[in-house]
């Protein structure tokens, strides 16, 4: 774990916040000259704890009208099974988001699909034929109450 001082965590609060700020507004923001700014965001994005910046896309709006999450179980927990698994993920676009879990389950996705046709599709030809699954069960979003990336930090 990073250690991190008060300078640090604003810093990171307001890039989590909005990560398009300019140097010279986050500088005068958590109160420091931009040059030591530029130099500290540096360091952070060396270190790992700013692994990149993306945008945050509205997905009902580029046609993805559905988000379902798919809880998997695999028949075997073999680390070369669950790794095989897991580069079969990375190949699949509409998979967003896997997490492996401890319990029954064994891996959560998060899946964004343009319809429930097209969600069946990707289930039936994709997933479920995958090597090693065993089950999958999916719940299809309603609604989004919470949409918050990042981790909670205390400035």
């Amino acid at each position: 774990m990073a250690t991190l001082d008060s300078i640090d965590r604003r810093l990171l609060a307001e890039l989590q916040s909005e990560g398009r700020v300019t140097n010279v507004d986050l500088a005068s923001r958590v109160g420091l000259t931009a040059p030591p700014c530029l130099r500290r965001v540096r360091a952070l994005e060396e270190d790992g704890v700013i692994r990149g910046y993306h945008a945050d896309l509205d997905a009902s709006k580029l046609g993805f009208a559905i988000t379902v999450f798919a809880m998997v179980s695999l028949r075997s927990q073999a680390e070369e099974d669950l790794k095989a698994f897991e580069d079969h993920i990375k190949t699949l676009p509409e998979v967003r988001e896997c997490h492996m879990l401890n319990g029954e389950i064994d891996f959560i996705l998060k899946i964004v699909s343009r319809d429930l046709q097209s969600f069946q599709e990707f289930l039936t030809s994709k997933l479920t034929p995958a090597p090693n699954v065993a089950s999958v069960k999916t719940s299809l979003t309603i609604r989004t109450a919470k949409h918050e990336p990042g981790v909670p930090l205390d400035v």
